[in-house]
């Protein structure tokens, strides 16, 4: 049963997410799909009054439709039961949203199936395959050293970022932080601090860490670090979310501490999925690790950046093949290991 507190924030919230729907629908409508029908490009430069007043009609529209319960926004926060009108009305609207992103992500990505076959390209594409699949043998040793660099790089990163991980999971679990206003302060922090540090991918951060402490390896397994904490915190603290509260609550009732409560009841459910996500994560930073290299985070990637600056695509072919069979290897032996440990 939701508190009047809750039913006023989900209130809010509906109308918010339906006037935001239907500022975007009628945003994107205006600026975007129509344009492309009439003139074959999307609007560009500052909005326009006509776009302008496009989004006022449609959020408007959206928010009146709210109002009288064919809105998305409650669906999306409390999912009613509906029938009738509201219930059709609402998914038009969800399907009526998702086919003008469709159409806009199609004209934004300027996707043009008759590039594929054109005669240029497909010639262009022919050398550059015929190269690389007649790779050059004579930089296999340090193409190989390079390789171990990166696989190190990863392992390095992935062993740093746990401890934190750990730690910092507990605090953005929402059954275990919603029960003070002050824990629910430092979640929501600590949840928009993991959730920034992932929107920003690692090659940024590779670039930030180059420029902080050099070129190199080290630069890579900073930036590896940073986004490894925020996501393998967000996993974490979804697991420790799914716990089963019965162990929970019976550990309480015998006048257990709040800390003996979460490491005797909390940690012990937790720990094999843990693992789990861990070693997984290895092998998603081995991957990372080669891209990373591209902009001076040390391993193969800058062997790769090198060679294939020079087009010189006989070497670029070679170390693609290293790279794919470590890929590889590293993909079958997390398997089999997070199959061992279910």
């Amino acid at each position: 049963m939701s508190t009047p507190r809750q039913r006023l924030f989900s209130a809010i919230g509906g109308v918010a997410i339906d006037a935001l729907a239907g500022a975007y629908a009628g945003l994107i409508l205006v600026r975007v799909v129509v344009p492309s029908v009439l003139y074959g490009a999307e609007g560009t430069g500052p909005l326009s009054v006509e776009e302008c007043i496009a989004m006022a009609l449609g959020t408007a529209g959206c928010v009146l439709l709210g109002l009288f319960g064919a809105g998305i926004g409650r669906s999306l926060l409390e999912r009613p039961q509906r029938s009738g009108w509201q219930a059709v009305v609402t998914a038009n609207i969800g399907w009526f949203v998702f086919a003008l992103t469709v159409v806009a992500g199609w004209v934004y990505a300027r996707i043009d199936p008759s590039a594929l076959f054109s005669a240029q390209g497909l010639q262009g594409a022919g050398r550059i395959f015929s190269a690389l699949l007649s790779p050059e043998f004579d930089i296999i040793g340090e193409a190989l050293r390079a390789m171990v660099e990166t696989i190190y790089l990863a392992f390095m990163a992935t062993f740093i970022a746990v401890p934190f991980s750990f730690a910092i999971s507990f605090f953005c679990a929402r059954n275990l932080m919603n029960d003070a206003p002050h824990r629910r302060a430092i979640y929501v922090f600590l949840r928009f601090l993991t959730n920034f540090s992932r929107s920003i991918e690692p090659l940024i951060w590779a670039i930030v860490f180059s420029v902080w402490v050099g070129i190199g390896p080290f630069a890579g397994m900073l930036a590896l670090v940073v986004h490894t904490i925020a996501s393998l915190t967000k996993q974490y603290a979804e697991q420790i979310e799914d716990v089963d509260h019965g162990p929970m609550e019976a550990i309480a009732a015998t006048g257990a501490r709040r800390s003996q409560v979460i490491w005797f009841s909390v940690v012990p459910q937790c720990v094999i999925p843990f693992l789990s996500f861990t070693i997984y994560r290895w092998d998603i930073n081995v991957r990372m690790a080669t891209i990373i290299g591209l902009v001076g985070g040390g391993g193969i990637g800058n062997m790769l950046i090198q060679y294939q600056g020079l087009a010189r695509w006989n070497e670029v072919g070679m170390i693609v093949i290293i790279i794919a069979i470590v890929v590889w290897i590293m993909d079958v032996v997390s398997a089999r290991v997070r199959e061992a440990l279910k």
